[in-house]
């Protein structure tokens, strides 16, 4: 992976914060893959400034992988200040003597689990979403999320960019899977996903839980992530009245942290 700069222009936060949130997949890395060597150095830089969360869809083992594993040099005063809130919030972990530690879990019940699978698959199967060619589980049972990838867990970037580049047949998806299961929350998640969780625990719940956690008013804070559409994994945090900035890309988000980080350090 090789460092483009991004094309769009750095937005200018309002207010400066004093903890910024992000998506991960298509905000801080391509889908599943290790954040690129120029994200980890502004991470930890914006580490030494303010709070950070890394809060998505993925499970705690793709943080590790794509973002933790990275960020060399993150000594135990910077991982003390990140916040880890894997499966949309619905998961929380935080650095405590030395380790990860595993704050909360909203785990679904093996009902919820087994209607939500059932649910998810008969609807991909007749919408004719189910794939032939996959690279890896199409399902995956994430504890507190039941997460569909189109292609498989390991499908390529690209192969994942071309199979719905305007997001209709996720969003036709979790309309249908939504219509099933009314006492959850289904949501359009990464490129090629749809995850499942329980009613009313979203990205705007683990925010919420981040001014408890944090100590942290929301006004206070900065959300960056690929999708604060309308329906979109990122939106409920927009809902909240959080500054948010949306990228399309980790170029996007490493030049907006170009901007911002300089403004925190001079404050």
């Amino acid at each position: 992976m090789s460092y483009r700069p991004s094309r769009q222009k750095a937005a200018l936060v309002t207010s400066l914060p004093r903890l910024v949130a992000f998506d991960l997949d298509d905000t801080l890395a391509p889908s599943k893959t290790a954040i690129d060597p120029r994200m980890s150095e502004l991470l930890l830089s914006l580490l030494d400034q303010v709070e950070v969360c890394i809060i998505s869809g993925g499970n705690f083992t793709q943080f590790q992988n794509q973002v933790v594993d990275r960020l060399e040099g993150a000594n135990p005063e910077r991982l003390a200040k990140l916040h880890l809130m894997p499966t949309c919030g619905t998961q929380y972990y935080r650095y405590v003597d030395g380790s990860w530690a595993q704050i909360y879990a909203h785990n679904l019940s093996d009902d919820e689990k087994a209607r939500a699978l059932a649910a998810v698959e008969a609807s991909a199967r007749r919408l004719g979403l189910w794939e032939s060619e996959v690279w890896g589980p199409i399902l995956e049972d994430r504890g507190s999320q039941i997460t569909f990838s189109a292609l498989g867990q390991q499908a390529p970037v690209a192969a994942k960019q071309a199979w719905d580049p305007t997001g209709s047949k996720k969003e036709s998806l979790r309309e249908a899977v939504q219509a099933e299961l009314p006492d959850l929350e289904v949501r359009s998640g990464g490129s090629t996903s749809v995850d499942i969780t329980r009613r009313g625990i979203d990205k705007a719940y683990g925010m919420n839980k981040l001014v408890e956690l944090a100590h942290t008013p929301l006004d206070d804070m900065l959300f960056v992530g690929d999708r604060l559409d309308e329906g979109g994994n990122d939106y409920p945090v927009k809902t909240l009245g959080v500054e948010c900035i949306a990228v399309e890309g980790w170029e996007d988000t490493a030049a907006h942290l170009d901007a911002l980080i300089p403004r925190l350090a001079a404050r």
